[in-house]
């Protein structure tokens, strides 16, 4: 194998792993000195040459020229016969300059420094990996699915670099198959037995933040922050914004009009119901707005507990509590506190049976059916089972079919 071979097997290397010039230059310098030592015992007189875009190398031996007899280091000293074979014009005193073809190594030497460039590649090609990535912590990326396995997903991004989307940090929903593109956030990188892992998310959420990010140019440019995000992923999030522009509504700029910025970062999370909630630094005010839309009649703060008791009418407990007490967990994970939930004693008979909101079921009912129903009056789960379903039928103008899948879907609730 001749220096040309050997460069053009690792500049084809070097190519497919996107290692850039200087550090193919470094690398190959680095691994021909080794052997310079290795057969001469030194390689101070020694310039290696690496030009990786002809795909050559050259190894020049560099020696001072003195006469015939006062050789005394032949590494670093050459005597002037010998200099003049080289060239006629070499005089004492000058510098002789003698080119080593690789072949003088021996083919063993040769082959070993190969399987070093590779090894070397290699470790540069992981050093790589990890600091591209762990500057990206936070950020989305895009990558294709290459395999599927139970506990995880292995995705290749553009360079071809593996990527982690472990089952933990998937949307339950969530379902991949080899060749799909799939969204997500660099949530942290690992070392792991010399290998970098990084290890992706849809869950976190800085997925959540980062999609709001695109998608409003006022949270992009600073205008709007975001304060603070709680989720159930694939389920419901909260986020808390708060712009630093008095002319700027925050919760309006985020959801766009007629929810155009909201939507696309909706069907992203599989139908994930997003509420957006205007920040204050006023608990009392920001514990009514998280827990929209139930309207609050009062609120009792217990600092020294950490807890809020918060009084509603009757028909406005289950908006605050949500389904299956969504609602009112993640608004007390937005708050800090801890939320208890009253009817109004003034109400009688302590409020009457549990009942849900209609939106609570948005994600298993088409917003069109629940319009629909919401029409003829039926605005809560109950007031929908209350009906007969021929009467349903009849009045909210859907198939029989459709029904039978909205009381199917609403029994279920109450049944668990």
């Amino acid at each position: 194998m001749n220096s040309i071979e050997l460069v053009e097997s690792f500049s084809e290397f070097k190519d497919f792993k996107n290692i850039d010039r200087p550090t193919v230059m470094r690398v190959l310098e680095d691994v021909f000195r080794t052997l310079l030592r290795k057969k001469y015992g030194s390689d101070e007189n020694f310039d290696v040459i690496v030009n990786t875009d002809k795909g050559d190398l050259e190894i020049w031996h560099r020696r001072s020229i003195v006469e015939d007899g006062e050789v005394e280091d032949p590494v670093a000293e050459i005597s002037i016969t010998d200099a003049q074979k080289i060239e006629p014009d070499y005089q004492v005193g000058e510098e002789a300059y003698q080119q080593i073809v690789i072949d003088e190594f021996g083919r063993r030497s040769v082959l070993a420094a190969r399987q070093t460039l590779i090894s070397r590649i290699m470790e540069l090609e992981k050093d790589e990996v990890y600091k591209k990535y762990k500057d990206r912590v936070g950020d989305i990326i895009t990558a294709e699915v290459y395999q599927v396995w139970k506990k995880e997903v292995l995705l290749l991004d553009d360079d071809g670099n593996e990527l982690l989307l472990p089952k933990t940090e998937q949307i339950k929903s969530d379902f991949y198959k080899k060749g799909d593109t799939v969204r997500a956030v660099v949530k942290r990188v690992e070392m792991k037995n010399n290998n970098p892992v990084v290890i992706l998310s849809r869950t976190d959420t800085a997925f959540l933040a980062k999609l709001l990010e695109l998608e409003v140019p006022e949270i992009f440019d600073g205008l709007i922050v975001i304060k603070k995000i709680v989720r159930e992923p694939g389920e419901k999030a909260k986020v808390a914004v708060e712009s630093y522009d008095d002319r700027i509504d925050p919760v309006g700029a985020c959801v766009g009009m007629k929810g155009s910025r909201i939507h696309g970062i909706v069907r992203e999370l599989k139908n994930e119901n997003i509420d957006i909630i205007n920040f204050t630094n006023n608990l009392n005010l920001l514990i009514q707005r998280s827990l929209a839309p139930a309207k609050i009649t009062s609120v009792e703060i217990n600092e020294t507990t950490k807890r809020v008791s918060v009084f509603l009418k009757a028909d406005q407990v289950s908006l605050a509590i949500g389904r299956g007490g969504m609602n009112i967990k993640l608004a007390s994970r937005l708050v800090d506190y801890d939320i208890d939930v009253y009817r109004d004693s003034e109400e009688e008979g302590g409020g009457g049976d549990y009942d849900i909101d209609l939106e609570e079921f948005s994600d298993e009912i088409d917003s069109w059916i629940i319009d629909q129903l919401k029409a003829i009056g039926c605005d809560t789960a109950r007031s929908v089972l209350e009906l007969d379903k021929d009467e349903l039928i009849r009045r909210a103008d859907l198939e029989e079919e459709t029904i039978n899948e909205v009381l199917r879907i609403l029994r279920s609730e109450f049944e668990d």
